[in-house]
């Protein structure tokens, strides 16, 4: 894809090594710093003390950084897990946004993430729905990129889902229902991706899950219980990956 736009510069980072196994690189994830300025996070991410990196960085004017090769696995995900797999890292390509996670993304930002994650999808075939947060694949212990971050937007340029129309049978629940209600519910949590066993009960774990869905899909109440808001935009996504499969 040809940049008549957005300007690149490399910064490599020491802190990578090869992909695991027989992984083939087809998800992509989202990022935000968590820090003051982009170049405290370039400077961290470079320093081999902190094991830490992603394949790109992108500051608050839009200039892309690039630290890791794609062909390498850069050290980002960390303890996580998605549809199944637990080794984020090796299938997956990262990019981190700069912003200090209680801030809105500068448009020029925005446009950047798109025309990158736009370019990392085509040159690995990585599917829609394989477009996730930090918070996504490790709910409960991370919150990027943030009830700030503009999915809807990412989703209505091929970047990512967005939930279609579609409603969901059963009642509403929180944390300390149980029963077959709670059950299919959880069952579509795990059908969409995050990684939980559909027991019947509704706990911890599924509230951070539902939390995690609702910073992503509906930002504006991030409560951790299953509202008819939040099981309808379940069966939207659901829809959406159909769609998109």
């Amino acid at each position: 894809m040809v940049n008549q736009r957005f300007k690149i510069r490399e910064s490599p980072s020491p802190n990578h090594g090869e992909r695991r196994g027989d992984a083939r690189v087809d998800m992509l994830i989202l990022h935000y710093t968590g820090m003051a300025s982009a170049e405290a996070a370039l400077e961290r991410m470079c320093d081999p003390a902190t094991e830490v990196s992603a394949h790109y960085l992108v500051d608050e004017e839009g200039l892309i950084t690039a630290m890791v090769p794609e062909d390498r696995r850069a050290w980002h995900a960390g303890v996580a897990s998605w549809r199944g797999r637990e080794d984020i890292n090796s299938a997956s390509v990262g990019i981190e946004i700069a912003n200090p996670g209680d801030t809105d993304f500068a448009e020029e930002q925005m446009a950047a993430v798109a025309w990158l994650c736009r370019g990392v999808m085509e040159r690995h075939g990585i599917p829609r729905r394989h477009v996730l947060g930090h918070s996504d694949i490790a709910p409960g212990r991370k919150i990027d990129p943030g009830e700030r971050f503009d999915w809807r937007g990412l989703a209505g340029q091929g970047i990512g889902l967005w939930p279609g129309e579609a409603q969901m049978r059963g009642r509403a629940m929180r944390e300390g229902d149980h029963g077959e209600d709670v059950e299919r519910f959880q069952a579509a949590l795990a059908t969409y991706g995050y990684g939980l066993v559909a027991d019947g009960r509704y706990g911890a774990q599924t509230a951070e899950i539902v939390a995690a869905f609702q910073r992503h899909f509906r930002p504006a109440r991030i409560d951790g219980q299953a509202d008819t808001q939040t099981r309808d935009l379940l069966a939207g996504v659901l829809a959406a990956c159909v769609d998109q499969a």
